[in-house]
């Protein structure tokens, strides 16, 4: 087995009760962060395949008044990312890979340089902000110039995918920020 596979094993045999404590102490620290906090423009995914659960953290979001955009495949350029306005009625649909997204409408979409954080999902995470991603590049694509574009990407992951060094290739991005718990 890969590294990819056994950090996806270890997130999906977490006991409902240590997945339950862990994603309350991510929610609190995302409510106390500062950046969270002043963003108005944020991105996030719908979890998918024993990731940390993001609906709660939508919500709380919707609450503080913030626009929340996911993630959908590029109708034209599937080797890259659109985004797309996510509200409470939005109708979602499955894409190729079975995770649901927003119907596309060009009304809703956000150009990602408007986005103030990206919430990023990821398999496996170490100490200097390497992420292991699901293998597409659609991430590391998007946020390759996340300093210029003045966006904060934010890794999402459980304390279980963290390892001690990943091996890096030189389009990886580093996050800047990761909360895990």
């Amino acid at each position: 087995m890969n590294i990819r596979q056994i950090i996806r094993q270890k997130r999906r045999q977490l006991s409902p009760h240590e997945r339950q404590i862990a994603q309350q102490r991510i929610y609190q620290k995302i409510a106390d962060h500062t950046a969270i906090g002043q963003a108005k423009n944020i991105a996030i995914f719908l979890s998918f395949d024993g990731e940390i659960e993001t609906k709660p953290i939508i919500e709380y979001l919707w609450q503080q008044n913030k626009s929340v955009y996911l993630p959908i495949i590029h109708p034209f350029v599937p080797t890259h990312l659109l985004f797309i306005q996510y509200t409470p009625y939005s109708q979602l649909i499955k894409n190729k890979y079975g995770i649901l997204e927003p119907a596309l409408n060009v009304l809703d979409v956000i150009p990602h340089q408007k986005l103030d954080i990206v919430f990023t999902p990821l398999v496996a995470f170490d100490d200097r902000g390497y992420r292991l991603g699901m293998g597409g590049g659609f991430y590391d694509r998007l946020l390759a110039n996340y300093k210029a574009d003045q966006i904060l990407p934010i890794g999402l992951g459980f304390a279980c995918q963290k390892v001690q060094q990943l091996s890096n290739q030189p389009w990886d991005i580093q996050l800047p920020q990761i909360i895990y718990a």
